[in-house]
């Protein structure tokens, strides 16, 4: 099985969590114009003024996601 990577992009501000949310809705338009095999994605609210935004990938396609979408972080997905 290939290793997965977990694509994070973080959102701060009082918008933070709708920020995350709505790019979440492109991430998950990016898998199917690209059709990748996985459809991981979501958003998560750490706090009332950070949330995140992720997408998980296989090793392969991590530098293509990378550079296309700029991707603030990432980590191994477990």
């Amino acid at each position: 099985m290939q290793r997965q990577i977990k694509l994070i992009w973080d959102f701060r501000g009082p918008a933070a969590a709708k920020t995350a949310e709505h790019h979440e809705i492109h991430l998950k338009e990016y898998i199917v114009i690209e059709k990748f095999p996985i459809n991981i994605t979501g958003f998560e609210i750490i706090n009332d003024m950070h949330a995140i935004a992720f997408m998980v990938v296989d090793d392969t396609n991590m530098i293509q996601v990378r550079d296309a979408l700029k991707p603030h972080r990432g980590e191994i997905f477990e």
